[in-house]
């Protein structure tokens, strides 16, 4: 059990589980995209490490440039979306890979969607390190998923609870 602010959480998934599925999905991105010259772009702060690790695990080199937005205060969502940091020019023609932590309602993914078709793109792919389907509000497809989970709060893993409980290399979740 860990304490972040004050909530408790429980271990969720291991350090090892957590490498196994970047591992996996890593193979699939290689396998699908190598030759496409990919732009990754990851959605700060929570998919920096999922990115990082995905990026050492790729069989072939790509660039990255990351994105931010924010709708999340406390254990939810706002409901409204917050552009900080948007896609680059260099999109433009390019295949692009949004890059996530997690994608739960998938608010914030429609948003970058829209923004990012604007600079029409020659492809877009979605990897997203988890996904919880029971609270998904949304209609596109999400092409690499490590693991689908229920509609819990988890930290860890650059996963957080008000900025706090990025830095464990395992994943808890609330009890």
């Amino acid at each position: 059990m860990i304490t972040v602010h004050d909530k408790q959480f429980k271990l969720y998934m291991s350090e090892s589980e957590i490498q196994k599925e970047v591992n996996r999905l890593a193979s699939e991105i290689s396998r699908d995209l190598r030759d496409k010259n990919p732009l990754f772009c990851p959605v700060l702060t929570g998919s920096f490490m999922f990115m990082a690790d995905l990026a050492r695990a790729l069989d072939f080199d790509a660039e990255t440039f990351f994105v931010k937005y924010s709708s999340y205060s406390g254990m939810s969502s706002t409901g409204e979306v917050k552009t900080v940091q948007s896609f680059p020019e260099k999109c433009r023609g390019r295949h692009v890979v949004i890059v996530e932590d997690i994608v739960d309602s998938g608010l914030t993914m429609k948003k970058m969607l829209s923004e990012l078709s604007k600079l029409e793109p020659s492809g877009i792919s979605i990897a997203s390190f988890f996904f919880k389907p029971a609270a998904f509000k949304s209609d596109f497809k999400i092409d690499y998923i490590g693991r689908s989970i229920p509609n819990d709060f988890i930290l860890g893993y650059g996963l957080d609870y008000d900025d706090y409980g990025r830095f464990y290399k395992d994943i808890y979740v609330a009890v």
